[in-house]
């Protein structure tokens, strides 16, 4: 028997698209609507799921590629990067409470 607290879905779970790849071989991907963990498969097919964290610190391809002002996340293992997702506000800015 199905358990009823959690409702099946027969939306397809969204994935994280390569946008790029970098003269380094750094990946960058573009973010799933509320991801916050790397989704990143190593040469064994196992999941990274290293945090996301803002990163501000990129080089010159970074730059020219995204903009000097981009809104960047960088997974703390693999260090493959991640833009912002088109469908969420974007997080830069001032916080307000």
């Amino acid at each position: 028997m199905a358990n009823p607290k959690y409702a099946v879905s027969d939306k397809p779970v969204p994935v994280a698209e390569l946008v790029a790849t970098l003269s380094d071989g750094t990946k960058v991907k573009r973010r799933t609507p509320r991801m916050r963990a790397c989704n990143e498969k190593d040469e064994k097919g196992k999941l990274c799921a290293g945090h996301l964290k803002r990163w501000y610190f990129f080089g010159d391809e970074v730059k020219q590629k995204f903009g000097a002002d981009a809104e960047v996340y960088r997974c703390e293992h693999c260090k493959t990067l991640y833009l912002p997702n088109a469908e969420e506000e974007p997080r830069t800015g001032t916080l307000s409470y």
